[in-house]
């Protein structure tokens, strides 16, 4: 017999975090929010990203758009990891090139000129905008907090802006390693704070972006990222949030993305996620890992992406999601297929779930 459970979005994005059964293999899309969408688009050309970012209103708006378009297993806040750097101090300018730090952090001085900032005062917009969120979709819908990990935040604040090379972030692991542990102590600190303030403004889970993991060695993470990560996860212990650990092109680093603390690792289209179950075991949830740029392709294809990456974790403790962030080339009819395939998915002993309206997932003729 089908299962009757009817686990709300909520729930069911909780029990996956924690490797319990679920109803339906929950989804959301990192960088969902963004350029594929004409209704964010329209925004956007009314306004600035940091305008966006910084006007609650905006910010919600823009952040609920997948959640109607798409049906979305959860709302993540728009915003930007900069802005913890702004906050402790340094000038952030978003042009349309891409984000740029004034006066990048290159001496023991301009470590110390870095402040610690309370965030529910110079960064209040975020948890305004969290709380909007959950007036909009209610106490059934999990809405994602989220910020930079210390090594990506580091790197930005180390090279002004990134287009893919951090020389200058190595050299000073190389040269000043001191240095570095110092700023990276300073953010994690400043980071578990913002975290924490967006948790206490109605944010289910957090997740933190360690897009250039990936850049280390080994060694280097453990030595370097790894400390600082464990640092920030640890603040938040006592709330009982679950913490969503995203790093792009670290296969090479699993022994250490085991001991983070994260309850989710979230890994790159690189790691094969039965092999990553295997070697993280049961107790720690996975999320991904389709290559976004299968989106650029047909609905078949990405509904076939997506069965086959739930087929390896067989939907227990899988939260699906791309690798990276979604393509802004990406087609909203693929982004669709993308989530409805994950929330069709047959589970064993659980009913299939239809579709209905804007998006909106339905078991048993109740909205969910």
């Amino acid at each position: 017999m089908p299962s009757t459970h009817t686990y709300n979005r909520k729930q069911n994005f909780l029990r996956a975090c924690r490797g319990e059964a679920v109803d339906h293999v929950p989804a959301w899309i990192m960088r969902q929010a963004g350029r594929y969408l004409p209704e964010y688009q329209a925004v956007r050309e009314k306004h600035s990203f940091l305008e966006i970012c910084k006007t609650p209103e905006l910010a919600a708006e823009v952040s609920l758009q997948p959640f109607r378009r798409l049906g979305v297993d959860a709302v993540i806040v728009f915003s930007d990891i900069l802005i913890v750097a702004e906050a402790m101090g340094m000038a952030l300018e978003v042009p349309e090139s891409g984000p740029v730090l004034r006066k990048p952090i290159r001496d023991v001085t301009a470590v110390k000129r870095l402040r610690a900032f309370d965030p529910h005062v110079a960064t209040q917009f975020v948890g305004d905008a969290i709380r909007e969120i959950c007036r909009a979709v209610g106490p059934d819908v999990p809405v994602i907090g989220f910020a930079g990990a210390p090594w990506t935040l580091a790197c930005y604040m180390i090279e002004g802006k990134t287009r893919g090379e951090i020389a200058t972030s190595k050299r000073m692991l190389y040269a000043r390693p001191e240095l570095l542990r110092a700023l990276l102590e300073k953010i994690a600190d400043a980071t578990a704070l913002y975290l924490q303030a967006q948790i206490e403004a109605g944010a289910a889970v957090v997740q933190l972006f360690d897009t250039w993991a990936g850049e280390l060695t080994r060694d280097e993470y453990f030595s370097f990222a790894l400390p600082v990560t464990q640092r920030v996860i640890h603040a938040l212990h006592d709330s009982g949030t679950p913490v969503i650990l995203y790093t792009k092109g670290t296969a090479h680093c699993i022994a250490s993305l085991a001991v983070t603390g994260a309850q989710v690792l979230s890994v790159d289209w690189r790691i094969e996620l039965d092999e990553a179950r295997r070697k993280f075991g049961p107790h720690i949830g996975l999320q991904g890992n389709v290559d976004p740029r299968v989106l650029l392709t047909s609905p078949e294809i990405v509904a076939d992406a997506v069965r086959a990456t739930i087929a390896k974790t067989g939907g227990i403790g899988h939260i699906v999601n791309l690798g990276h962030g979604i393509l802004p080339k990406t087609p909203v009819e693929n982004a669709a297929a993308f989530v409805r395939a994950a929330q069709e998915f047959k589970l064993p002993g659980v009913a299939t779930r239809a579709r209905s309206g804007a998006g909106r997932a339905v078991e048993s003729g109740a909205e969910n």
